[in-house]
């Protein structure tokens, strides 16, 4: 696998070796030693979450509180995302700056996003499957968002030719001075 490290540290790409052949392809997709290894992060999974979304759904930016915190290894099992992760860490010199992968089925990246990050993504095609890994359980307690429309954050979601659906949660979401922030 390739580990590409991104502007903000901490947020990697993780592009994997892909075998194909005529009947089709095989890839690891994760191996905790090697992830390690390359990142020096031990990142281990308790929980695996999966979405299906069609065209025009934003779901985002999303956080976990607190303890609850969460690292994510996101990945698009099926269409293709526009995936953002911003920075909500006050004591980082990239507070409120974001990253931004495209992730697809077709180049197979994945980004790994520390605690700390609110992760959110649009869905560029008529659909997509969402892949989640997590280091900590979810807990309904703890949600937090930030909102995707914040002009201080500068996310350039791109143009699609429908209206995005959002959630109500997300749609009322704050903006950053007004969101909850870590440490």
């Amino acid at each position: 696998m390739n580990y590409i490290e991104q502007h903000i540290p901490g947020v990697w790409v993780i592009e994997p070796v892909v075998y194909q052949d005529e009947r089709g392809y095989f890839m690891e997709t994760f191996r905790q030693d090697e992830f390690r290894q390359h990142t020096g992060i031990d990142f281990n999974v308790v929980q695996e979450n999966q979405s299906k979304s069609m065209m025009g759904v934003l779901r985002g930016l999303h956080f976990q509180k607190g303890e609850y915190s969460q690292a994510k290894m996101v990945k698009v099992l099926s269409g293709t995302v526009w995936d953002v992760a911003v920075d909500l860490r006050r004591s980082s010199p990239t507070f409120g700056q974001h990253v931004v992968v495209e992730l697809s089925e077709e180049n197979h990246r994945q980004l790994y996003i520390p605690r700390g990050f609110a992760h959110g993504f649009l869905v560029k095609t008529p659909y997509a499957v969402f892949s989640y890994k997590v280091d900590n359980f979810y807990a309904p307690q703890a949600e937090g968002a930030v909102n995707y429309a914040d002009p201080t954050l500068g996310v350039q979601w791109p143009f699609l030719p429908i209206e995005y659906t959002l959630s109500e949660k997300d749609r009322k979401a704050p903006f950053l001075p007004e969101a909850y922030t870590f440490d």
